[in-house]
């Protein structure tokens, strides 16, 4: 297939970049710099120059294309004001799905999906994102061969350089302990970003239209021994920090309190897909998180 790949010289993009090429894909990946044009064509996809702040110019690009992923988003803009950029992000997603509809194209997208469960979905729509998942599926009503990957929030390597876990290695280094919230029982999923582009060439080949597919390799890991793996690699405490202390400890991420779990079974059932790379702590005493700073 023709693939369009946008934020294709990111941390997840330059890993799916190539194992789509590998599967015989012809990739052309969306740079809006020099030096992300320069990383997609090493990577051996072709370059269109351009940027999410042109949608319209967006949905030209893809209209040869037979399918687009969506990987790119602003994460500058995220910093300071998610629900922003979370606008932004669903502008672009209704360009390509403009640009696809009618067409029985595949448009994979990230996100979650609504579980039909209250308390599980007060936390999807607790992410700004959630309304760019939901306006994916709904492509699928226009003839758009929709698709939904969950990505995790730990999605690990040593290409991940602003994810969750380089965030808590930062923290623990500014505060002098590696700390999580009360007893630090709340749960992140996770998947290492060479099994999560793997998911994503078999989604793009084998999924079918609306289907939710979740990329966690491990359904949840505990972020207490998130903490004690990081502590034990930066020679410092693991700290319980009270729950009405955790926004001042914690500045700038919010997310540390997050509790959620992904299913590993659907995706191995519906692709036949099965991670080989190290889970996350195995992952952290690899070392190569701690190599810098």
């Amino acid at each position: 297939m023709r693939v369009f790949v946008t934020g294709a010289s990111g941390h997840i993009g330059s890993a799916v970049v190539p194992e789509l090429i590998k599967a015989g894909h012809e990739v052309t990946g969306l740079a809006r710099s020099d030096a992300s044009a320069s990383t997609v064509r090493a990577l051996g996809a072709e370059v269109y120059r351009g940027d999410l702040s042109d949608p319209d110019g967006l949905g030209q690009a893809v209209a040869g294309q037979d399918a687009v992923i969506h990987l790119a988003f602003d994460h500058d803009t995220m910093r300071t004001d998610f629900p922003a950029a979370a606008a932004a992000d669903l502008t672009v997603v209704q360009a390509l799905g403009d640009a696809l509809a009618g067409t029985g194209k595949t448009l994979i997208g990230v996100g979650l999906a609504p579980a039909g469960d209250p308390e599980r979905d007060a936390v999807i729509n607790a992410n700004p994102r959630s309304v760019v998942a939901r306006e994916v599926l709904a492509l699928g009503q226009r003839d758009v061969r929709a698709i939904l990957v969950a990505v995790p929030p730990v999605t690990h390597s040593d290409q991940d350089r602003i994810g969750f876990i380089p965030t808590m290695i930062g923290i623990a280094r500014d505060t002098g302990e590696s700390g999580y919230v009360d007893q630090g029982a709340n749960h992140w999923p996770a998947v290492h970003t060479l099994d999560l582009a793997v998911l994503f060439r078999l989604a793009l080949e084998k999924a079918p239209a609306g289907a939710q597919v979740f990329g966690a390799a491990e359904e949840g890991i505990p972020v207490r021994e998130i903490a004690e793996a990081i502590a034990r690699h930066l020679s410092l405490p693991a700290v319980s920090v009270p729950a009405d202390q955790a926004a001042d400890h914690f500045k700038g991420f919010p997310f540390v309190t997050m509790d959620i779990t992904m299913p590993t079974a659907p995706a191995r059932e519906l692709l036949g897909w099965e991670p080989t790379h190290p889970g996350l702590i195995a992952d952290l005493d690899e070392g190569h998180y701690f190599a810098a700073g």
